[in-house]
């Protein structure tokens, strides 16, 4: 099989891994636009799959990139209490493009490389830290990237946006 060629949009973020060292996976599939739809083509990759959630607050003034595995449910009002706003929503695409650089169904924190004032603030399930490999889309839904999840605490690192653990569920 011949290796997918690399296009525009994840470019940016396999030249900043390339950058910091971080090996990856990288996989070709069909589009996916959610996680549920990403299940039948991740199953033979062996890592924690993640679905990104791209919100803001109620005035569009702060943004925030919730991440969580695909099979975790986000309980929003429990995470705009940790995040320390009264009531979130899901940004726009016209949002989702002018800070992550990126389309629907594209999220993913890869996109951080285009968040060069670091606007969106990070919010991680805390149970991902027990996760040993973790997948994103390289900006791209038709790509999937594997890699540590230490070498994406790094990728993180290095984009500087403010990062935090907390807790997405709603204990169910």
């Amino acid at each position: 099989m011949t290796p997918a060629t690399i296009t525009s949009e994840e470019e940016p973020v396999l030249t900043k891994l390339a950058a910091l060292g971080i090996r990856y996976e990288r996989h070709e599939h069909p589009p996916i636009a959610t996680g549920d739809d990403g299940l039948e083509h991740w199953a033979d990759i062996d890592a924690v799959h993640c679905k990104n959630l791209f919100l803001r607050n109620q005035k569009g003034t702060r943004h925030y990139l919730v991440i969580l595995p695909v099979t975790r449910r986000a309980d929003l009002r429990r995470v705009a209490g940790q995040v320390g706003d009264g009531k979130l929503s899901f940004a726009s695409a016209e949002r989702l493009m002018t800070y992550l650089g990126v389309t629907p169904g594209s999220v993913s924190p890869f996109g951080l490389v285009h968040d060069a004032a670091h606007h969106v603030g990070v919010f991680l399930d805390r149970d991902l830290r027990a996760a040993q490999r973790i997948s994103f889309h390289p900006n791209i839904n038709t790509r999937t990237v594997v890699l540590t999840f230490a070498d994406f605490e790094r990728f993180l690192q290095s984009t500087s946006n403010p990062v935090r653990f907390i807790d997405v569920t709603s204990g169910q």
